[in-house]
C-alpha cells in the first residue's frame, strides 16, 4: 500500500490525477467546462431532431413536441415515430457505456479498459444471440419482437447475463495477472471465444435470422421503438443511479484493494457492485442498440482531459454528459444528413475512439499513466 501511495503521490505532482473536488475551487473555469458541456448537449440534441435524410424546420420540431395538434402531420410523424426514440436512445446509450467504462477503468487500474475491449460486449452479445436463436428456433418470435415488452425484457436479462459472465471471468483472470497488456489480451480472447460461440450459432439459424442478427452487431441508436424504451431507459438509469451512489468507494479504489478497505470500503460488496452495475449498463446498452465501440474506453478520458481530475465525483457526471454528447455525434455523423446514406455506428465510433486509445498508450509510454 506505501508504494501505491507513493506512486500516486508521484502522479499527482505530474498532473496527472487530481482528486480535489473542483466546485471547492470556486473556479470560474471549472463552471465554464460544465455550462459548455450542458450546451452542446442541447445543441447536438436538437440537431438530432433537425437533421437526417430531410431536415424538420426548427419550428416544426417545437409544435411536434410541445403542441403535436397544431404540428403538420408529416414533420410530427418523422420526429415522434423516428427521432426523438433515436435521440434518446443515444443519450442513454453513450451515458451508460461511458459510466461502464469509467467504473472499468478504475477496478483495473486499467486505462485501457472498457466494455467492448474486454470482451464484455461480446458477452452480452451471446447471451442474446442464444436467447434470440433459439426462441426463433423454438418457433417463440415474439420473443424478437419490438412490440412485445416480455420479449424486451428478456432480451435485456440475458444480454446482462452474458455480459456478467464475460465480466466475471475477466476479474477472475485480473487476480492471477499482474500486467495490464496481458490482462486487455485476455480480455480480447474472451470477446474472440465470445464471438466464436455466436458463429457457430448462427450456422443454425436460418438466412433471414443471420441477416437480421449481424445487421443488428453492426450498432445502431435508431432501431428502437417507444415501446423498448419503456425497458432501455430504466435499466440504464438504474446503472447510472448505482455509479452515483458509488463514487466515494470508487475515489478509495484509485488507490488499489489495499487502500481501499484500510478507509472501511467493503471491498467484496464494492467489486459485485461494479460488475452488477457495469454489467447492467454494457448489457442493457449492448441488447437494443448490438455492442457499440470505443465510447466506454474514450469518454473517461476525454473527461480526465477535460476537468484534469480523477475524482470520481466530478467524473461521473462529466462522464454522463460526455458520453451522450460523444454518441449523438457518432449517431448524427452515420446519418449523413442530407442523403439517404446510413453509414455503420460502429465504424464511426471507432474513428472517433480509436484516437483517444493511441493518445492514451503514448502517455503510458511517456511514463504517465492517464
Amino acid at each position: 500500500m506505501t508504494v501505491e501511495a507513493e506512486k500516486f503521490k508521484t502522479l499527482i505532482s505530474k498532473g496527472v490525477y487530481d482528486v480535489t473536488v473542483e466546485s471547492e475551487r470556486g473556479s470560474f473555469s471549472s463552471a465554464l467546462r460544465w455550462f459548455f458541456l450542458l450546451v452542446v448537449v442541447a445543441i447536438l440534441f436538437l440537431l438530432e431532431l433537425c437533421l437526417g435524410s430531410v431536415m424538420v424546420p426548427v419550428g416544426d420540431i417545437v409544435k411536434s413536441l410541445l403542441d403535436p395538434a397544431r404540428a403538420d402531420e408529416r414533420w410530427r410523424e418523422i420526429i415522434t415515430v423516428f427521432r426523438l426514440p433515436r435521440t434518446i436512445t443515444a443519450a442513454f446509450a453513450g451515458a451508460g457505456l461511458g459510466i461502464a467504462g469509467l467504473k472499468m477503468q478504475t477496478l483495473f487500474r486499467n486505462p485501457l479498459a472498457g466494455p467492448y475491449v474486454l470482451g464484455i460486449s461480446s458477452g452480452a452479445s451471446l447471451g442474446v444471440a442464444i436467447l434470440v436463436l433459439s426462441a426463433w428456433n423454438l418457433g417463440l418470435p415474439a420473443v424478437f419482437s419490438k412490440t412485445a415488452l416480455l420479449g424486451n425484457i428478456s432480451i435485456v436479462v440475458a444480454s446482462i447475463i452474458g455480459a456478467g459472465i464475460a465480466f466475471s471471468v475477466v476479474i477472475a483472470f485480473s487476480r492471477k495477472v499482474q500486467h495490464s497488456v496481458t490482462l486487455l489480451i485476455i480480455g480480447l480472447m474472451i470477446g474472440y471465444i465470445s464471438n466464436a460461440f455466436v458463429e457457430v450459432l448462427l450456422q443454425f439459424a436460418a438466412e433471414h435470422q443471420m441477416q437480421r442478427f449481424i445487421t443488428w452487431t453492426f450498432g445502431s441508436f435508431g432501431g428502437v421503438t417507444w415501446v423498448q424504451l419503456k425497458v432501455f431507459v430504466p435499466t440504464v438509469t438504474m446503472g447510472l443511479f448505482l455509479a452515483v451512489v458509488m463514487m466515494k468507494p470508487l475515489n478509495a479504489l484509485l488507490l488499489g484493494e489495499g487502500y481501499a478497505r484500510s478507509m472501511g470500503v467493503n471491498v467484496q460488496r464494492t467489486r459485485i457492485l461494479l460488475i452488477s452495475g457495469s454489467s447492467l449498463l454494457a448489457g442493457g446498452v449492448t441488447a437494443f442498440c448490438g455492442p457499440v465501440a470505443f465510447i466506454g474506453i474514450a469518454v473517461p478520458h476525454l473527461c480526465r482531459l477535460i476537468f484534469r481530475t480523477s475524482d470520481h465525483r466530478i467524473l461521473v457526471p462529466a462522464v454522463i454528459l460526455m458520453g451522450a454528447i460523444l454518441a449523438m455525434t457518432a449517431d448524427l455523423i452515420s446519418q449523413v444528413p442530407g442523403s439517404k446514406i446510413v453509414l455503420p455506428l460502429n465504424a464511426v465510433t471507432s474513428i472517433i475512439g480509436a484516437p483517444v486509445v493511441i493518445w492514451v498508450i503514448l502517455k503510458r509510454r511517456q511514463g504517465l499513466e492517464v
